[in-house]
């Protein structure tokens, strides 16, 4: 069969398939023949124009969308799109020469006014969208759903009942918070179950669209070198870090009712393990892949409060910094008294052959001494030790950011004539090794695979409520015991039972090793 019949073939069967069946046709590409309409849900608030606009603007700007891709932004607030384009254009980042280019961008973009609880203002917004599908026999439609977690259910079932594209797929994109425990998780998946296919919803993470994350099938499973080692024989301990070097910068309201647990721990760093300690899936097939992260999950227990050290940051009077010499409670936006914990330190264990009495580490906080995420998977000591207790252990890090990298420590021989050893590394820094490449934004990777149907780097509802087993206990101790975290100070380490719980638990922190930029 020629290439063009072939093609003909596949529009008549796509033409014929009811919209919610499309979605099987989509996988790595999307359908440049037809129209694709994406709606921000939330178009007037804080994500939408520090994230979403930008992302789209670069996308974009790059001939990454289809070419037929119009956008509309639906919110309660009453705009035109010059004062949304206005709202928008701080975090844009416009270089010179692309000028044209973004006015074009701003042409292909509409806005329409609305509630979230009444049906006859989506059908309105419909109407709006219809206008720009007229003459098409099939058109895409994909819904940002940028609003909090209490306007979902209606806004979900209104896409439902008046929204949905009539001959083409539709993709929702569902942002965190899933909820703030199992209970109230499982209500929101049943809710959505009950209105689209799972392969219809994503639940956006975006630490899964980061490099290094993403990074890490290939390095484990495309590397010979490492899969040996990667497991209890030989891996002492994995930690897995993420630090903030400020405070919350007088957002703590929002903050508080979530703590960092819910914000940082519960999601981001439990999808990084999950990554990390996986076994190797049948195919790089989205469903083999979260498939395995999923049994991962299924390995562990719910954490217990001795295996977690919670803190609070109070404010350095020392600091010439005015936000450093405030505390968490300083925040007039936080509830007085507020016991939410600003660090958290725990540690996971997977009851499973390969991981069997290795502790894996999730460390987080805000106001901490430096900006960091990464992974550090550190190595047994060396048996049968000749060299008096100097060498230090060996460790393969992933560094998410800033700066991606991944290099290994090890122990080398000092240059010159005595035979002393130090700590060096094998690095591989991407802002040398890749000098001139731009790494796109996690939002600009995970926005395009929606429009090709990717669900690869989206969070399934078998994995979120695993996540949630195994942390909902533990917050709801948390809460009815009202347990007080421990103080630390503003720019440091966190907690030193923090420290002390990590080396309990077979990690040994050194602090004597210095990174020397290529």
């Amino acid at each position: 069969m020629s290439k063009t019949s072939t093609e003909e073939s596949l529009r008549f069967i796509r033409q014929s398939l009811k919209s919610d069946e499309m979605d099987h046709l989509e996988g790595t590409h999307f359908d440049r023949l037809y129209p694709h309409v994406f709606i921000t849900l939330g178009a007037s608030g804080d994500l939408a124009r520090k994230k979403i606009y930008p992302t789209l603007w670069w996308l974009f700007r790059d001939n990454l969308l289809p070419k037929t891709t119009t956008f509309f932004g639906y919110a309660r607030t009453s705009m035109t799109v010059t004062q949304l384009r206005s709202k928008c254009h701080s975090y844009m980042k416009i270089k010179p020469g692309e000028e044209e280019k973004y006015e074009e961008f701003w042409k292909l973009n509409h806005y329409v006014a609305g509630t979230y609880d009444l049906q006859a203002s989506f059908e309105m917004l419909d109407n709006e969208l219809k206008k720009y599908e007229q003459g098409n026999q099939i058109a895409h439609r994909l819904f940002y759903l940028a609003l909090p977690p209490s306007v979902f259910e209606n806004v979900s079932m209104h896409i439902r009942n008046v929204c949905m594209g009539k001959r083409g797929w539709t993709r929702v994109i569902i942002e965190k918070p899933f909820g703030r425990d199992a209970i109230t998780s499982q209500r929101l998946s049943d809710h959505l179950a009950s209105l689209f296919k799972e392969e219809q919803i994503y639940r956006i993470d975006h630490y899964l669209g980061k490099e290094m994350v993403q990074n890490l099938m290939t390095l484990r499973f495309g590397n010979r070198i490492f899969s040996p080692t990667w497991n209890r024989d030989n891996v002492a301990s994995v930690q897995i870090t993420f630090k903030e070097p400020f405070g919350t910068q007088g957002r703590g309201g929002y903050f508080d009712e979530f703590g960092i647990i819910r914000d940082v721990m519960q999601n981001h760093l439990l999808q990084i393990l999950s990554l990390v300690a996986m076994e190797k899936p049948a195919s790089c097939h989205p469903d083999d892949i979260r498939n395995e992260k999923v049994k991962v999950l299924k390995s562990m227990k719910p954490l217990n409060l001795e295996d977690v050290v919670l803190g609070q940051y109070v404010g350095d009077p020392e600091s010439q910094d005015t936000e450093a010499r405030m505390s968490y409670l300083d925040d007039p936006t936080v509830p007085p008294g507020s016991n939410t914990p600003t660090f958290a330190l725990a540690v996971l264990r997977i009851n499973n052959e390969r991981w069997d009495g290795v502790p894996f580490i999730l460390r987080c906080g805000k106001a901490l001494n430096e900006r960091k995420a990464e992974v550090r998977i550190q190595y047994q000591d060396v048996p049968g030790d000749i060299f008096d207790g100097k060498a230090k252990r060996n460790e393969l890090v992933i560094r998410v950011q800033p700066g991606e990298a991944l290099y290994i420590k090890m122990m080398t021989k000092s240059p010159g004539i005595t035979f002393d050893m130090e700590e060096t590394e094998l690095d591989l820094t991407y802002g040398y090794r890749y000098k001139n490449l731009k790494l796109p934004d996690a939002y600009e990777r995970l926005i395009l695979d929606v429009f090709c149907g990717s669900q690869m780097h989206f969070v399934r509802s078998d994995e979120l409520s695993e996540a949630w087993r195994i942390f909902t206990p533990l917050l709801h101790q948390i809460e009815n015991e009202q347990i007080k975290p421990l103080p630390y100070k503003y720019g440091s380490r966190g907690p030193k039972e923090a420290d002390e719980m990590a080396t309990l638990n077979n990690f040994a922190y050194y602090g004597s090793y210095k990174w020397i930029k290529p």
